[in-house]
């Protein structure tokens, strides 16, 4: 793969949470994006799970809008505990920043956002975003954090976007038939893989393999390459960013830059 500067890893609520209680598997994410910042990456982190640190302290339910909302309120600011005081130890600035459908529809605003982020990653900050959940309306809502990454790395400048998952890459077939195989590239996006039905695999996920097929979409149309591997086992991860080898995961990769580099 080719040498990147900037990356988006996004986080799904799945990987960072198990039986309703954030899980050790953040300490091993925040040391592997420790690591690739004194690589000299910049690095952008799109995180899910404040619904999920919210229900934790207030039992709502999450199908009302409302109540979700109320959930977000309440559990950014503890999910930005976790992450400010792991990050702290590896004396990495973190800063918090909340985004709504809005903030890429306007030029101005989009701009506005575009400067800070700048700002932030020149000052060697880790920027953490979420979609403002809490005052997010229905109209104005983009709905998954893998839609939320693909338009942050296109906007913000990202070489490339990783998502670190409960699916550790795409299959040929569902992964539960006997004899489906992982694909290592993907050069282009069936028009029936869209519309397979969502399946997120957590109670306060609003994903599944569809929505990160679509983000793989988006970026590949511009130019962008997106890479899908187990937020579980970041072995993978960790090749390919630190030695430029891919091992496992799968690499959504526009044809044309594939065939440059074969």
């Amino acid at each position: 793969m080719e040498r990147v500067k900037r990356v988006v890893v996004k986080v799904g609520t799945a990987t960072l949470y198990e039986n309703g209680s954030l899980s050790s598997r953040i300490d091993k994410i925040v040391g592997l994006l420790a690591d690739l910042h004194r690589q000299e990456y910049q690095i952008i982190l799109v995180s899910s799970g404040a619904v999920g640190a919210g229900y934790g302290v207030c039992q709502l339910d999450r199908r009302n809008l409302v109540h979700k909302q109320a959930l977000a309120a309440i559990g950014q600011p503890l999910l930005m505990k976790e992450y400010r005081e792991r990050f702290a130890q590896y004396q990495i600035v973190v800063a918090q920043v909340l985004l709504t459908a809005a903030d890429f529809d306007s030029r101005r605003r989009t701009q506005n956002a575009q400067q800070m982020i700048e700002v932030l990653l020149e000052n060697r900050c880790i920027p953490i975003i979420n979609e403002n959940d809490s005052v997010s309306i229905e109209e104005m809502i983009i709905g998954d954090n893998d839609q939320l990454s693909a338009y942050v790395t296109y906007y913000f400048g990202g070489d490339l976007l990783v998502i670190l998952s409960d699916i550790d890459a795409f299959y040929d077939r569902n992964p539960q038939e006997e004899g489906s195989q992982p694909l290592m590239v993907v050069t282009s996006i069936k028009e029936e893989w869209l519309n397979q039905q969502c399946n997120p695999n957590d109670q306060f996920a609003t994903g599944g393999i569809v929505t990160k097929l679509k983000a793989a979409k988006f970026l590949m149309e511009r130019g962008i390459p997106l890479y899908l591997t187990s937020g579980f086992d970041l072995q993978n991860f960790r090749t390919l960013l630190l030695e430029g080898v891919q091992r496992g995961g799968t690499l959504f990769v526009p044809i044309e830059k594939w065939e440059r580099k074969g």
